[in-house]
């Protein structure tokens, strides 16, 4: 499911990151599809030995049952992993998540800058930090301001959820977002400055 924002073809990806919430979702849990699986597997022969050269029925459909479970949710990690992420196109940002994706178009973007992404998680919104994310809190990460008075913002604050989007502000975690928001400045219509939170701004290589 797309939900395109921005009234113009999604026709060409110039710059893609990975939204590092699911790498950190599959750092952390990787290992679980193996101990399921490896406990189905383990199963069937243990029941064979244990009885004698009887197969257990119970021990049977934990091999049915755990083996198929394994790999479903280890796919299932590896796919979110692969979907999750930013794409710089022509008709505007793409955020893709596991069940949709949504294109902000440039004209409803204000500005970008980069900050620690624990800035997005202040006051009541502690509550919205995954335990699992903890780690991610420290670095930094993309803040896009949206205009916060055009009803096509509230649209991307009900696709995207809380966690990425709090009122007007878009923050996501990637692994290069000085890049991310050099790219996406470009390409404003009126060419809306960008913050990197005092960083220097990266050179481009010139072209011939």
């Amino acid at each position: 499911m797309t939900a395109e924002l921005s009234g113009k073809a999604d026709n060409l990806v110039t710059l893609r990151q990975p939204i590092l919430y699911a790498e950190q979702m599959w750092r952390n849990q990787r290992i679980w599809p193996i101990v399921i699986v490896l406990t189905g597997l383990v199963a069937l022969p243990a029941s064979v030995v244990v009885n004698h050269g009887h197969i257990n029925g119970a021990n049977t459909e934990l091999f049915l049952l755990y083996v198929p479970l394994g790999l479903l949710y280890g796919a299932g990690m590896l796919y979110n992993r692969q979907r999750s992420a930013l794409d710089v196109t022509e008709g505007g940002l793409k955020v893709s998540r596991l069940l949709r994706s949504v294109v902000i178009g440039y004209d409803l973007i204000r500005n970008t800058r980069v900050q620690k992404l624990e800035t997005h998680f202040l006051e009541g919104r502690k509550r919205l930090i995954r335990p699992i994310n903890r780690p991610l809190m420290s670095k930094d990460a993309l803040f896009v301001r949206l205009k916060g008075d055009d009803p096509r913002t509230a649209e991307v604050r009900r696709l995207l959820g809380s966690q990425l989007v709090a009122d007007d502000i878009l923050a996501v975690p990637i692994p290069d977002p000085d890049a991310m928001a050099w790219e996406i400045t470009s390409r404003l219509p009126e060419r809306t400055g960008v913050n990197l939170g005092g960083q220097r701004r990266r050179k481009r290589a010139r072209t011939r």
